[in-house]
Parts: structure tokens; C-alpha cells; sequence
């Protein structure tokens, strides 16, 4: 069994995946240590390292440096948050899927909408569709063996009528070798319990202040959970408030509780 063949079976399993989404090598090895299955990359999280705003700000080059770098510190399964795919061309976007390959990484996001100027829009369905079909065309003739797990923001946008307009995404994509779902933002449970009847591949949740907890989510057949940027959001508002204490007390007994 190969290491995506792998990634793969930890869909099927009966408890949801929780991918634990990191930014460093650092943060890597605190989830090894933890006994996690699998990281991912947060791109936001990445970004926001290197002094960038989401939505690939930061060079693919760069952002491959810290993958790398990642890789190379952990014995976990490591997938990664490609955005759009770092390229304007699906030539472009196989090439970077092949470097990631290369260096073992077993999976990657790729999502429909395009953040341009600070707004996020969602992608023509049926042109999205066509461009996750040649990837995968391309990457199997390449024979490039890679999760592709489709980001579909039709909750994060807040679209009308975001559980039918989702359902519809996924019956479309799933048609064009496709590993997995995701919906970030998606809450209710009824929304969920629905997209979950609507395919055969493993649905991704993230999470969100309402998202129910895992045992409800393993129920409804959620079959990974991911974090997004929001845990390194987390460890930089505790910085933040720990360096207040020492400025307010003078010293550096607040790091040492």
C-alpha cells in the first residue's frame, strides 16, 4: 500500500480524520506528538507567516520551501492546501502537483472560488469542473497518485440556497476523479446529514464555533474534520495577550505559568 492508498484508507475508517492544519515544522511535530493521523497545510496560516494575505500572496516557491520543510519533520501523512492551484494554466498546476508528489505529500485541497482583490468569488461550476477533469487526466497519465480533495465554498460565500447549490457542485465534480469533499462552514446538521447522502466520497467538515461536536459529526457520516487557519489564529491572540503581561508587569514570570 502507497502512502496516498493510505491517506486514503484513513477516509474509510469509522471515526472522522481529524487533519490538524499547520503553518511550520514546529507546529508539525506538536501534532506528531499528539498521535494525529495526518497534517495539512493552512495556507492562510503559511501565508500569514511569511507576511502575506491569503489567496496566494506568497510564491509557490516559497510556499514549497515550508512544505518541504514540513514534510521532511514529520512521519505523518502531510496534505496540502493548494488554494487555486499556484498557476494560471492546468499545465501549471500538474507541474506543482508533481513537485509536491515528489517530495512525498499524499494530498491536496483545490477550491472553486478565486480571491482577487480581497474578494472571494465562487468559479463557474462547469468550468471548475472541466479544470478538475484535465488535472486528472493529466496527473494519471503522469501517473502522479495524489488526493485531490475539492474545497467547495458555497457556505463560506453564504450563496442562496448554499445546500442545493453544494449538492449540485459535488454531483458535478465528483464525476472527474475527485478523492473527497470539502465544505468549510457548513454547520447545520441537517445540511450536513444531506450532503453526506448526496455522494459516495468522503465529506470534509471544518471547524467553526456552531459545528457540532465529532461524535454528532461521526453520526451524520462526516468522514474528515480540518481546522483551517483558526488554531494558529489562536496561538498568536495567546502571544499577544502573553506579551501584554509582560509589558503591564515588568517581567517574565507570566511565561513560566
Amino acid at each position: 500500500m502507497n502512502n496516498s492508498e493510505n491517506f486514503n484508507r484513513l477516509h474509510q475508517q469509522e471515526s472522522p480524520l481529524l487533519v490538524a492544519n499547520v503553518w511550520s515544522a514546529q507546529s508539525a511535530k506538536v501534532m506528531e506528538k499528539l498521535n494525529l493521523q495526518a497534517v495539512a497545510t493552512s495556507s492562510s496560516a503559511v501565508a500569514a507567516t511569511l507576511g502575506y494575505a491569503d489567496g496566494e500572496g506568497m510564491s509557490f516557491e516559497e510556499y514549497f520551501f515550508v512544505i518541504k520543510r514540513i514534510k521532511a519533520s514529520t512521519n505523518l501523512p502531510v496534505s496540502v492546501d493548494l488554494e487555486t492551484g499556484y498557476g494560471k494554466s492546468v499545465k501549471e498546476i500538474v507541474a506543482n502537483i508533481k513537485r509536491l508528489h515528489e517530495i512525498g505529500v499524499v494530498g491536496i485541497n483545490i477550491e472553486d472560488s478565486i480571491l482577487e482583490n480581497g474578494l472571494r468569488e465562487i468559479a463557474d461550476a462547469e468550468t471548475f469542473a472541466e479544470k478538475l477533469r484535465e488535472i486528472s487526466l493529466a496527473l494519471n497519465a503522469q501517473r502522479v497518485d495524489m488526493f485531490i480533495n475539492v474545497r467547495c465554498d458555497a457556505y463560506l460565500l453564504g450563496l442562496p440556497e448554499a445546500r442545493k447549490e453544494g449538492i449540485r457542485r459535488i454531483k458535478l465534480y465528483e464525476l472527474h476523479g475527485i478523492h473527497g469533499v470539502f465544505l468549510p462552514c457548513i454547520t447545520d446538521i441537517e445540511d450536513i446529514k444531506a450532503s453526506v447522502k448526496s455522494t459516495k466520497l468522503p465529506l470534509n467538515v471544518m471547524c467553526m464555533p456552531d459545528l457540532p461536536d465529532f461524535e454528532t459529526l461521526k453520526s451524520a457520516g462526516v468522514k474528515r474534520i480540518s481546522m483551517g487557519g483558526f488554531l494558529n489564529n489562536s496561538i498568536y491572540n495567546e502571544m499577544e495577550k502573553k506579551m501584554q503581561q509582560v509589558l503591564s508587569s515588568g517581567n517574565f514570570s507570566s511565561l513560566f505559568k
